[in-house]
């Protein structure tokens, strides 16, 4: 099998090859520290780039077992062998490697971290580095709670005793079943609801129940997932991101459980008046014309209308409806609200809503980054809340998951999981040499780790280093 290679050098001659019997393919479940790493199983590539011919120790079986690896190639002169490996009743030769396939000439030297380089010919996005993040650290400090009493009232749990035992990877997996199935609800809705029939909130009560539950175990993972949406996507994805973001800010206000769920109930349906727009206007790929504008300006009121029609909708659910484009300063509509005459949950529906809305791919509009989206309205002073705002950032971390970032060793790396005790120090998988501008092992660290003497220097742009999939590196395969 030849397989692709990426940096390829010379090839080795025949007596520097390993011979083709000591090279064996086995499933990543198999691997274990102290074997060989040769290469990569498959064609040899993944959206990672590795190195190869070293020898595996257990933290760099973690990281290819995170990174969706599925098979790779060891060496069993070199490193122990996988004596389970083929099952006897394979046939002898069936996970033979070719001679000509299994040369070292990809046994280069990790990159080695370059605190002291100043990466001056490397791209950014010259964006104010909230690097120290001390601007919105100092934001989402800890805070009264909004509600008299409701932290008591609920009964909650402290977020790290609420969490299950499951892992970031596979909740994301769950998640992504999870998206699927809202959007699929979502378009039925929608559906209905374009043909003029009565929209009632019991029909996503189940679907929130399923969300809420995702984000208490882990609040990262169905907004993660959520924010990966297509063109044609949005508006239905749009509804779930905003329910789940909903729900996470709610619990970070420490409102009562009642109240969380009325707050997921009315992100999942804060759009339906969308439904009555047109779709030309709706899905229009441009900017809108001043009439075009005036006539979605209207998808508040219209959704507050069908809702009501509908009957069962609660006095939460027709507030967020209503009022989740209104600004803290008076600048919104459809009604001109200011400060806290715009309920509560409207409030954070402003907030919420807006996030999705910048850091997703829209007809109109590329997406900005997590962080860089965090970071712009954090300067948009007078539109949102700001006791509110401060608790969204310390809901979804200054750095999101999926975040690219700069770290101060000039690696670059990508956000993986927050540290709920610090917004500073997330768990990060480089996998760049920023100085250098190459590839290096893929390895995940937690920042706030005492021994971990690296930390976040500021964001990045994907777009800058051309990085167009860089969501390959945080979700799951």
């Amino acid at each position: 099998m030849a397989a692709r290679r990426l940096h390829r050098q010379a090839a080795p001659s025949a007596r520097e090859r390993t011979p083709p019997a000591m090279i064996k393919a086995i499933p990543i479940r198999l691997v274990r520290p102290g074997m060989w790493f040769h290469r990569l199983g498959g064609d040899g590539t993944h959206p990672v780039f590795v190195r190869h011919s070293f020898l595996l120790t257990a933290q760099e079986v973690d990281v290819l077992r995170r990174g969706g690896v599925e098979d790779i190639l060891i060496d069993t002169a070199r490193g122990l062998d996988c004596p389970d490996w083929p099952p006897p009743d394979s046939p002898a030769d069936a996970h033979a490697i070719d001679a000509q396939d299994a040369s070292d000439d990809f046994n280069q030297p990790p990159a080695a971290p370059a605190s002291d380089a100043p990466g001056a010919n490397a791209p950014s996005d010259a964006a104010p580095e909230p690097a120290a993040g001390e601007d919105f650290a100092a934001a989402a400090a800890p805070t009264e709670s909004i509600a008299d009493g409701a932290d008591q009232a609920s009964g909650m749990q402290t977020p790290a005793a609420r969490r299950s035992q499951r892992t970031i990877e596979a909740e994301l997996r769950s998640a992504q079943k999870l998206c699927f199935a809202a959007k699929e609800k979502m378009v039925e809705l929608f559906g209905e609801a374009r043909m003029g029939r009565a929209v009632s909130p019991s029909a996503v009560e189940p679907l929130v129940e399923e969300i809420s539950a995702s984000v208490i175990r882990h609040p990262d993972a169905l907004i993660s997932v959520a924010r990966l949406k297509r063109h044609d996507d949005y508006t239905y994805l749009h509804s779930v991101a905003v329910c789940a973001l909903m729900i996470a800010l709610a619990r970070q206000l420490r409102l009562p459980d009642a109240q969380v769920r009325e707050a997921g109930i009315g992100g999942m349906l804060h759009d339906i008046g969308k439904a009555a727009m047109p779709l030309q206007v709706l899905n229009k790929p441009g900017a809108l014309t001043d009439d075009e504008y005036r006539i979605m300006k209207a998808h508040p009121v219209r959704g507050y209308e069908m809702l009501k029609e509908g009957g069962g909708a609660s006095a939460a659910a027709l507030e967020i409806a209503l009022h989740h484009h209104e600004k803290f300063d008076g600048s919104g509509y459809p009604h001109g609200l200011a400060g806290e005459d715009i309920d509560l949950l409207s409030r954070m529906g402003a907030v919420c809503d807006v996030y999705d809305a910048i850091s997703s791919n829209r007809p109109y509009k590329k997406a900005w980054s997590p962080a860089e989206s965090v970071r712009r309205m954090a300067a948009w002073k007078g539109h949102f809340d700001p006791q509110v705002f401060n608790a969204f950032v310390k809901s979804i971390g200054i750095y999101p998951v999926g975040a690219l970032v700069r770290l101060q060793s000039e690696h670059l790396a990508v956000v993986t999981e927050q540290n709920e005790s610090s917004l500073l120090t997330p768990r990060v998988r480089i996998f760049y040499n920023a100085r250098k501008r190459e590839p290096v092992f893929m390895r995940e660290i937690d920042l706030a780790a005492p021994s971990c003497a690296d930390r976040i220097a500021g964001i990045e742009a994907a777009d800058a280093w051309n990085f167009p999939q860089l969501e390959k590196l945080w979700m799951p395969g």
